[in-house]
């Protein structure tokens, strides 16, 4: 695997001369935030060793490279998911990569289906904490890196100065932003209306099928982790509708310039917080 991943971060690193310390996971429909970047290099991620296709509607399955005011970015434009046959391994493989070309903040993205009844369909909600009810792990087998625990802490496996900072973008760009926790879970199927009741007395305030494996991958190379979910619908049994992928990335052209809006802002003010640490 270690040689694998070396292999996949020297390809990268001879597409151009970036040494980005941000990196972004768009979600479902959210891919079309890399028209905010300059100086683009893309990759198709079948052109890229060792990483898979993705088969979802809603995700394009490249690489950028590219610059949000001056500050260096690389962007997952679209990701695979355990639904789709994929090994653990296989689902984290981007994200160990970003680890080792050196970004120290990751923003993943995503769209979920609301479980608390203040959230509503184009809401942004910042993830506070994640319940893991997916039954597996990234980190079952051998502990792949020497610098990283075997037993990873993760009571803040949301970077607390990561969301402080996005709180404030959006309160400078009057964008409202909610909290709270994501239930990840396995998928495909959408979850039953009881499933989402069980979901919601165990704390949940959101649900979605990725994420959380990325999350304790990253956390675990000491990675700073953010997650902003965008709601596209009501989760099962809530409102009398029924679910469909079509209306997921509906609900995220909706709202793309606001996102971009937040994103660009948020990422503006790591890259000058990273400035100031150096």
């Amino acid at each position: 695997m270690i040689k694998m991943l070396e292999t996949t971060v020297k390809f990268i690193e001879s597409l151009g001369p970036y040494h980005p310390k941000i990196g972004i996971v768009l979600g479902s429909g959210l891919g079309n935030f890399i028209q905010s970047f300059s100086e683009k290099i893309s990759v198709p991620y079948s052109r890229i060793p060792h990483f898979q296709n993705v088969s979802v509607a809603g995700h394009n399955g490249q690489l950028v490279l590219g610059k949000i005011n001056g500050i260096e970015i690389i962007a997952l434009q679209g990701r695979v998911h355990a639904y789709e046959g994929h090994s653990q391994a296989e689902v984290v493989y981007p994200i160990r990569t970003l680890g080792l070309l050196g970004v120290e903040n990751l923003i993943l993205t995503n769209v979920s289906g609301g479980i608390n009844k203040s959230f509503f369909p184009g809401d942004f909600v910042l993830t506070e904490d994640h319940l893991n009810l997916t039954g597996k792990n990234p980190l079952i087998g051998p502990n792949l890196f020497d610098f990283a625990p075997r037993f990873p802490d993760m009571s803040k496996a949301y970077d607390p100065s990561l969301n402080e900072m996005l709180t404030q973008s959006a309160k400078e760009l009057n964008i409202p932003l909610k909290s709270g926790v994501y239930a990840g879970v396995l998928g495909p199927s959408y979850e039953t209306p009881a499933e989402v009741r069980m979901l919601r007395a165990l704390g949940a305030d959101m649900v979605g099928m990725s994420t959380v494996p990325e999350t304790i991958a990253a956390h675990h190379m000491g990675v700073k982790v953010c997650n902003i979910s965008l709601i596209s619908n009501m989760a099962a049994g809530i409102i009398d509708d029924s679910l469909r992928h079509e209306d997921i990335t509906l609900q995220a052209a909706s709202v793309m310039e606001d996102f971009s809006s937040l994103i660009k802002n948020f990422i503006i003010k790591i890259g000058v917080g990273s400035e100031r640490g150096h």
